[in-house]
């Protein structure tokens, strides 16, 4: 759905549905989970959308506020 990308969020059109934020960075989905974290003490972020709007979720996975992104990235 997007290309990898760590310096910046991922940004869509989010539904008005829940999500899944990958939190390990090991998904081939990024930024969705796709269970690649078993076997670690990882988990998703599971969140609901509440609205059709634009979402800008984390990319670098250094967020104080996961799943969003917070501009971490720009200190990286």
């Amino acid at each position: 759905m997007f290309e990898a990308n760590n310096n910046k969020p991922f940004i869509f059109k989010g539904k008005k549905k829940k999500y899944a934020w990958c939190s390990c960075n090991q998904s081939d989905n990024q930024p969705f989970c796709d269970g690649s974290h078993k076997g670690t003490d990882m988990l998703p972020i599971v969140f609901e959308n509440e609205k059709e709007s634009n979402i800008a979720l984390c990319g670098c996975k250094n967020t104080k506020n996961a799943p969003y992104c917070d501009g971490s990235h720009s200190k990286i």
